[in-house]
């Protein structure tokens, strides 16, 4: 074992700029100075045998003139000393010199000061000497009975590692620290005591625990945690022992620390699948995250929770306690909101969606008029979409939801309002029994909706869906409200007419000479007229946006007043009715395109929207049958034909879902038999303590790597070349926040190399932890140095540096080898994500950074390249399935990505296959990536750029 590998209990920080002092000076220091001189010299000592000095002219003179002294600081550093220097000759046996320690040591576990006894068993517990060992056995158990719980907890501890490292010196360990286990009363010597035996003797453990059973939930909370532990490994090992310990387990879900409850909850789901158990261990879950305040640990709960559902067996017992879930919408965080809306969802029924529904919707209730917290309106569109969500799924809860949700129409928040107003579209076309209570209640609220968007559907679904002469009406008579007095360009001229008085008609003011862009003068008339502000609030809904000049509204109003008077004719008889209203409409779309052509709104409305009006104009003059079909048929064909691909899509991913989670097994798959099953064969049941442990060092290994040390060596990067005097390469690993890197550094000259230190520096949004600590190689030696960067976001960083190093006994400057650059790769850290349509176009909009990146590949089909770019961005492909289904010349996709950051990173890819150049022509056009931060955008470019090609195999 190299001395880069030996065990390290000890960290000591360095200052790099002082000089090393000389041996006889310290021995001075050490030999006549005071207690203060005498202390920093010892500091020296260590420091200077850390960086491989061996100083053994000192050993004599420490044990001569320290070791005797009293003061517990000196008495803390000589700890330290006996760990580091060495104890043994070059041929291994042990110095003459340590037998004058072990009785000083002897002497320490004797001392009156708890302090010191306990600190020096501590020390016991790193030496690997069973020689020095051997003197203090007595005086260790004497400790095991000293009054201070202090002392008898690290004694429990020096006797398991005595035990562990030497069994001989003192065989009879668990049966001595089971005695003393029975009559201890302090929880931390308890814990350490039952701990050893765990490790040492198992059945010990369970005979103390089986006759202490009923005591446990007395225990304290750190005892209680080691149970559950052995309980865990017991029952693991051996799965008949499971009745003996359950019922413990069950007693520690009351337990009053929330660690022992979340660890108990785990162990039974673990032990036992009995309905009875999962939901005794739910609702300890759901217990715990109505209790902890902290959110992090909310969150951690709830994906317990859902690990549970995704289950088969055990998702109908989550079933019965929706309810109890819902209690944890209690919590103003969005994000634990959000999952817990869609663990709710997931696991409703018929059985209890009425109750489901109850509470969705006081907790909408509960959201309108609250603007105190910045997420109130995210966290109403959430109970939107899971309401939309149970109605769609149970037709049946549609007629209580939707008067509630209709009144959110008139809301302020727009999102939220778009939200409720695509739901009663789906609504009103799927459940026939329900349209004339959505256009009722739509009729209600129409005049009180405030935004132009949700104006425009709701107009839309009046005009589709309104089928009863009286229906038609009452919508004419909501335009002619929400439109005002007509002809609107007269009544505006003759409102502003009536608001100017007489004085106020002209005003003379000084003449002002004005430059103009190319520099000549230009002179204002002196006489200006002035018009007072309006007040904008007396202005109906319609008129308002019109005048603001938004005359999209006005082309979706035509098309809605085209549609009613296409089916009023249809409707009534009588020639005179039917002329009349077809007028009125006629006069609405006239008024209004004789509005935007007048100078009266900000903007003038464009040609688009006066052709729509004009063609609304002359479908109603003519009224043929086949404008009626168009108007009146294929509009909403289109919607039932969009609803239905909508919920086929959501079909399809829901099958994928059960399918996944569905544990398929074969006819011809071999029964295996628990009792039958080698222990390295039950994969099924690995160690839950042994993965967690690896999770928390980062050793985990990912999923995908069918040959573990192939995905090693994948990311091993070289740093410096095979003839450079020190050899260096890096192995990177990627964890969630932070990148290690495990450096081996090979010494290959016949030289001593001496404070070789690794310095690294770091580029992009990285940050070097701690800087690695200096090692000295012997000639041809090698040595493993640690390194830790924590990452702050989603960008292509660079690690940096150079190996520096002193060759022993030369007398030139520091040696220096420079490393190669280290690329981490931003893929590690983009995870692909789903969003809705209008998540994505308004993320669109908002963000700043855009990257276009130019086509330049070898693929020549359009879906094949996209899949390729999926395949190396790590990004979702939002666009439908259906949508780029089929053959044509060019295809256009949305991407979308999330960093494990929360960064959104989107791709519009639009690219064609140019057939004028042959069948062999490659895919043209263009990626634009956007995203919030300038690295993220350009990262992902450099990205899309070095794998668009496709690599022949």
């Amino acid at each position: 074992m190299t001395a880069a590998e030996n065990v390290c209990y000890t960290l000591i920080n360095v200052p790099m700029d002082s000089e090393p002092p000389s041996e006889i000076s310290l021995k001075n220091d050490l030999e006549k100075g005071d207690v203060k001189s005498k202390t920093e010299a010892l500091k020296k000592v260590i420091i200077m045998i850390l960086n491989g000095e061996k100083l053994p002219g000192l050993l004599m003179t420490i044990i001569r003139f320290v070791l005797p002294l009293q003061d517990h600081t000196i008495k803390k550093l000589l700890l330290v000393f006996w760990e580091i220097v060495p104890k043994t000759t070059p041929d291994g046996k042990l110095l003459q010199e340590m037998i004058l320690v072990c009785d000083a040591y002897r002497k320490d576990l004797q001392h009156p000061n708890e302090f010191i006894r306990g600190s020096t068993l501590r020390f016991l517990c790193k030496l690997k000497e069973a020689e020095l060992l051997e003197p203090l056995m007595p005086a260790i158990r004497a400790c095991l009975e000293h009054r201070h719980s202090y002392v008898r907890r690290n004694a429990v501890l020096a006797i398991y590692t005595i035990y562990r490292n030497f069994e001989h010196l003192i065989p009879d360990a668990p049966e001595l620290i089971h005695d003393f286990l029975v009559n201890e009363k302090d929880a931390s010597c308890k814990r350490n005591a039952f701990m050893m035996l765990i490790h040492a003797d198992q059945d010990r453990a369970l005979d103390y625990l089986s006759t202490c059973i009923d005591q446990v939930q007395t225990f304290g909370d750190i005892l209680q945690l080691v149970i559950v532990e052995l309980i865990y490994k017991v029952c693991h090992a051996n799965p008949s022992e499971r009745a003996r310990f359950i019922r413990c387990i069950y007693n520690l879900l009351q337990s009053s620390s929330p660690a022992v409850k979340y660890e108990a909850a785990g162990t039974l789901v673990t032990l036992s699948s009995a309905p009875t158990a999962i939901k005794a261990a739910a609702q300890c879950y759901i217990d715990l995250i109505i209790k902890e305040s902290d959110n992090n640990v909310k969150l951690i709960v709830l994906d317990r929770l859902i690990e549970l559902k995704d289950h088969p067996a055990h998702e109908r017992v989550l079933q019965d306690l929706v309810m109890d879930i819902l209690r944890v919408l209690s919590t103003p965080d969005l994000e634990v909101r959000k999952k817990t809306l869609q663990l709710a969802l997931d696991l409703v029924s018929s059985r209890n969606v009425e109750e489901l529904v109850i509470v969705l919707k006081k907790e909408v209730i509960k959201t309108n008029n609250v603007t105190e917290h910045e997420d109130t309106d995210k966290y109403r569109q959430l109970l939107v979409r899971t309401l939309h969500s149970c109605s769609v799924r149970f037709p049946d809860m549609a007629a209580n939801v939707i008067p509630v949700l209709m009144e959110f129409l008139s809301d302020n928040n727009e999102a939220a309002a778009a939200d409720v107003l695509e739901f009663v579209r789906e609504a009103i076309q799927r459940f026939d029994n329900l349209r004339l209570l959505i256009v009722e209640k739509m009729l209600e609220v129409f005049h009180a909706i405030k935004s132009v968007k949700i104006y425009r559907g709701a107009l839309w679904i009046l005009g589709e869906y309104c089928s009863t002469k009286e229906d038609i009406q009452s919508v004419m008579t909501e335009v002619r409200r929400s439109l005002g007095e007509i002809p609107i360009v007269e009544s505006e001229i003759k409102k502003e007419a009536g608001d100017l008085k007489p004085e106020e008609e002209v005003t003379v003011s000084p003449t002002q000479k004005l430059v103009t862009e190319m520099g000549t003068y230009a002179t204002q008339s002196a006489l200006s007229s002035s018009r007072p502000a309006k007040k904008e609030e007396d202005r109906p809904p319609l008129r308002g946006f019109l005048l603001d000049g938004d005359f999209f509204v006005a082309a979706s109003l035509a098309t809605t007043l085209t549609k009613i008077a296409l089916r009023y004719v249809a409707l009534v008889q009588e020639k005179k009715k039917q002329n009349s209203f077809i007028a009125e409409a006629m006069l609405l779309m006239a008024t209004i395109l004789h509005l935007g052509k007048s100078s009266l709104p900000k903007k003038p409305i464009t040609d688009d929207d006066v052709d729509r009006i004009s063609l609304c104009l002359k479908v109603l003059s003519e009224c043929s049958p086949l404008m009626n079909d168009i108007f009146n048929k294929e509009c909403r064909q289109s919607l039932s034909h969009m609803l239905s691909a909508k919920l086929e899509e959501e079909k399809l991913s829901q099958k994928k879902e059960s399918e996944k989670r569905n544990v398929t097994v074969q006819p011809d798959d071999p029964i295996s038999f628990m009792q039958l099953t080698a222990k390295n064969e039950m994969n099924s049941k690995e160690d839950q303590f042994q993965l967690s442990l690896l999770a928390a060092m980062g050793t985990t290994q990912r999923k995908e790597a069918a040959d573990p040390l192939a995905s090693k060596l994948n990311k091993v990067t070289q740093l410096t070349g095979f003839s450079d005097p020190v050899y260096a390469e890096a192995y990177v690993h990627v964890n969630q926040y932070d990148i290690v890197l495990d450096v081996l550094v090979v010494n290959q000259t016949s030289d001593t190399l001496q404070n070789c230190t690794l310095e690294l520096a770091t580029l992009g949004d990285l940050k070097l932890v701690e800087k690695p600590s200096p090692l000295t190689l012997a000639p041809h030696d090698f040595a493993n140095i640690k390194a830790n960067v924590k990452v702050a976001s989603t960008e292509n960083g660079i690690i940096f540096g150079n190996i520096v190093y002193d060759v022993s006994g030369a007398a030139s400057d520091r040696n220096c080898v420079v490393l190669s650059d280290i690329h981490i790769d931003i893929m590690d850290y983009i995870q692909p994500a789903s969003c809705t349509d209008a998540e994505f176009r308004q993320m669109w909009a908002e963000f700043e950074w855009e990257n276009k990146v130019t086509v330049n590949t070898n693929i020549l089909d359009l879906n094949e390249y996209l899949q390729h770019i999926l395949k190396s961005t790590n990004m979702k492909c939002l666009t439908p399935e259906k949508a780029l289904s089929g053959y044509c010349g060019f295809m256009a996709a949305n991407l979308y990505a999330r960093s494990i950051f929360g960064e959104d990173a989107l791709a519009n890819v639009s690219i064609e296959k140019p057939i004028h150049l042959g069948p062999d022509a490659p895919v043209t056009g263009h990626i634009r990536i956007r995203a919030k931060s300038q690295g993220m955008a350009l990262s992902l470019g450099d990205k899309i750029n070095l794998s668009q090609k496709k690599t022949s195999l």
